[in-house]
């Protein structure tokens, strides 16, 4: 991934902007609620589990929210012989509760007002997640092509950043298929699936543009289980037609 998007460090010495800027990413938010629900102290490989999440991705989010004061690590007390883990814990009293359920119902206000606001808001949605697409990924250096395998790679490693367990299923010389096994958005998908989901396939869409790469996202099945979206990615040459399901 490029550089953090959401830095802490430098001019931003306040410690309300340090914490407030370090869950601006979906995916500290959801590290902080899951050590605050534990109870315990919990290791990176722990939290990764628990969230679908990649280990060095989780440590690299944890490193962030011990810099904005939220978490704090140690060596993990035990009595049986060896080196001990790095666990982590939050920091009692540097956020409230209530701030972090703000940012969902943050997420809520805005869906629901381009629902109610926009008179097409599935194309405002993935306009959205196109822009947002193209700034998130990682981009190839000047000059450079990239492959079809290259940018799904890249799309991959994208959603995993952000919480959804990506797993890649290739088609055998057909279209492939992402499928998205966790949404890091809570229920807000099932209250307004043409925003949140629509915003998702912009994501693609705009990651692919920036890549320029020879694939294309054409659509995205929601809830094709209860904890699985299904995104459907073709050869630029071959598009797929979306089927009638199309999210």
């Amino acid at each position: 991934m490029q550089q953090d998007n959401n830095p802490v460090g430098g001019k931003w010495d306040d410690p309300n902007q340090l914490a407030h800027r370090a869950l601006a990413e979906v995916s500290r938010v959801r590290i902080l609620e899951e050590l605050r629900t534990a109870g315990e102290p919990r290791a990176a490989s722990e939290i990764a589990e628990h969230l679908g999440l990649h280990p060095n991705t989780v440590r690299s989010h944890l490193d962030i929210l011990q810099k904005a004061g939220l978490v704090k690590g140690g060596p993990e007390k035990r009595t049986t012989v060896g080196r001990p883990r790095i666990t982590y814990e939050p920091v009692a009293g540097a956020m409230p509760g209530d701030e972090l359920a703000g940012y969902r119902l943050l997420a809520h206000i805005l869906t629901s007002y381009l629902a109610g606001s926009s008179p097409e808001p599935e194309v405002a949605a993935i306009e959205a997640g196109q822009a947002w697409g193209r700034y998130l990924v990682e981009r190839p250096a000047p000059y450079a092509k990239v492959s079809s395998e290259q940018a799904l790679r890249r799309l991959v490693r994208l959603f995993d950043d952000l919480g959804f367990a990506p797993e890649l299923v290739k088609g055998g010389g057909e279209e492939d298929r992402m499928l998205l096994h966790r949404c890091p958005f809570g229920d807000l998908p099932t209250i307004h699936p043409e925003i949140t989901c629509s915003v998702h396939l912009g994501l693609m869409r705009g990651a692919f543009a920036e890549l320029k790469a020879p694939v294309k996202a054409t659509y995205l099945q929601p809830f094709v289980e209860p904890s699985l979206c299904v995104a459907h990615l073709s050869s630029a040459a071959t598009e797929a037609v979306p089927s009638p399901e199309q999210g």
